[in-house]
């Protein structure tokens, strides 16, 4: 099974938490053709293991262990990701310098059709739609910014939760 792991909370600049010690992580806990998409936390690889719940719990216990951090860790099939790549949940909407597309994983759910409560008026953003495990947001950059449509997320699904922009999303798919 091909697999994404989607961690919470990467920086680059810090030198535990670059792609080769992450996909080194990786590959010790059963990984095989290891692979990261950009500096962010993005770990592909193929596994024999077919309880998603059971890998993220590993990880996550890895990267303190052997790294000296902790992240939520957030694992997606290939057939999955492919799923919401395929079902194009912002239409015809684009990444622009005055919008950003974000899809907001979730390590428990919700389930497709799930009806978020609204989004604060005037912020500037917008949940687009709801797939299973993931909330798609629309964010105005001229009335907000990210990390304020993060913070609302995170008082609605808790911390169990990892954002990647809809390009980022694109990327991951494209190497699955």
């Amino acid at each position: 099974m091909r697999c994404v792991a989607l961690l919470r909370g990467i920086g680059p600049g810090n030198p535990n938490m670059r792609n080769d010690k992450l996909r080194a992580v990786v590959e010790r806990v059963g990984g095989r053709n290891v692979q990261s998409v950009i500096s962010s936390g993005n770990v592909l690889f193929d596994t024999d293991s077919r309880g998603t719940r059971a890998l993220e719990q590993r990880l996550e216990a890895a990267w303190p262990e052997q790294l000296g951090f902790t992240s939520t860790t957030i694992i997606r099939t290939k057939p999955q990701l492919l799923r919401l790549v395929e079902e194009n949940p912002f239409g015809d909407r684009e990444d622009s310098p005055s919008a950003r597309l974000n899809v907001t994983f979730l390590q428990r759910g919700p389930k497709k059709g799930h009806t978020p409560p609204p989004t604060p008026e005037g912020r500037g953003y917008e949940v687009v739609a709801v797939t299973d495990g993931a909330v798609c947001t629309a964010v105005d950059l001229s009335g907000s910014t990210t990390p304020d449509v993060m913070r609302w997320l995170e008082s609605v699904y808790g911390t169990a939760i990892t954002t990647r922009t809809w390009k980022t999303v694109h990327r991951i798919a494209a190497k699955l």
